[in-house]
């Protein structure tokens, strides 16, 4: 289950793919690198930058796969993939997800793959390597990064460990984006900006973050998300 290192192109195929990502140039530079139709096999027929564009797009087009960024405003991929499920679970032309970010946290990992998706590699896949595993996962195959698969195989093998989080699963969705931007160092205005919320609807979600976890400061909220690999 690691990406394939092959050079040549998907010689013949074709897959239809839509990019969800919150970043307008990196959406175009995945466009670039990939959407050259008649040497990739890749058609690029939708994208999207937050939860509610996506959702709209793919219910629209309907591609074989989606590229997936796990932090979006909105709700975040896993939010996505939940609003996607009934075209994940179509019996006929299913819409299949492949996790591409910049983050290798074991937590986003785990988040997306219990969400229905199927790989997720990080956004230092080559062009060569992520067209192969767009096709793989177009074809029904399992796609990660060589060091996210082992987070997957630990999280889904043990019968030992609880399956989540409980401290974690009392939060909501858009909790844990602010906690986890908040642990990354960003300030009120640049999360509220980033998730598109006021200044003061940031302040309630920290807030009730706190309460939830029983913490004092975001210095301790800092330290208890570092101590779960969530920045």
């Amino acid at each position: 289950m690691t990406e394939e290192t092959t050079g040549s192109a998907a010689v013949g195929r074709h897959v239809r793919v839509v990019l969800v990502d919150d970043h307008r140039m990196f959406r175009t530079g995945v466009q670039a690198e990939i959407g050259e139709t008649a040497r990739t096999g890749v058609e690029v027929v939708g994208e999207a930058a937050d939860v509610d564009q996506a959702v709209t797009v793919i219910t629209a087009t309907r591609p074989e796969v989606v590229l997936l960024d796990v932090h979006l405003p909105g709700g975040g991929g896993v939010e996505v993939l939940r609003r996607c499920a009934p075209l994940m679970a179509a019996a006929e032309n299913p819409v299949r997800f492949l996790a591409l970010s910049v983050s290798d946290a074991a937590e986003d990992v785990i988040g997306v793959i219990r969400g229905g998706a199927r790989g997720y590699v990080t956004k230092t896949i080559t062009g060569t390597d992520l067209v192969n595993s767009v096709f793989r996962v177009q074809e029904g195959d399992a796609v990660f990064s060589p060091r996210l698969a082992g987070f997957v195989l630990d999280a889904f093998a043990s019968t030992d460990a609880p399956p989540v989080d409980e401290d974690l699963d009392r939060l909501t969705q858009r909790e844990r984006e602010v906690l986890r931007l908040i642990a990354r160092g960003y300030a009120y205005k640049e999360i509220a900006k980033q998730l598109f919320i006021s200044v003061k609807t940031v302040e309630s979600h920290v807030s009730a973050v706190l309460r939830k976890l029983q913490l004092s400061n975001r210095h301790e909220l800092t330290r208890w998300a570092t101590a779960r690999r969530l920045v």
